[in-house]
């Protein structure tokens, strides 16, 4: 369901926003629906996006090597005994 909307703007950008909107054969309400459209959409993608990294973050990826050692095999001097 659409909605109208109430605007304020200045009469200077308005003259230059409908002549803007003339040039591409639309009207200065179609084009601001589309802007606002694809704004929301890339922000919707943004948060997709941030949740799917912060998931990836969370699990461990795997780096390969060894398990970690403890304290004592790291420095155990044998040869100073």
């Amino acid at each position: 369901m659409k909605q109208n909307i109430t605007l304020a703007l200045d009469q200077q950008i308005l003259k230059a926003a409908r002549a803007f909107a003339a040039q591409r054969g639309t009207s200065i309400s179609a084009m601001l629906a589309d802007e606002l459209r694809m704004k929301v959409e890339q922000q919707m993608h943004y948060e997709q996006s941030k949740k799917m990294a912060f998931t990836l973050l969370d699990q461990a990826f795997p780096l390969g090597g060894q398990g970690t050692m403890n304290r004592e095999s790291l420095h155990d001097r044998t040869a100073l005994r």
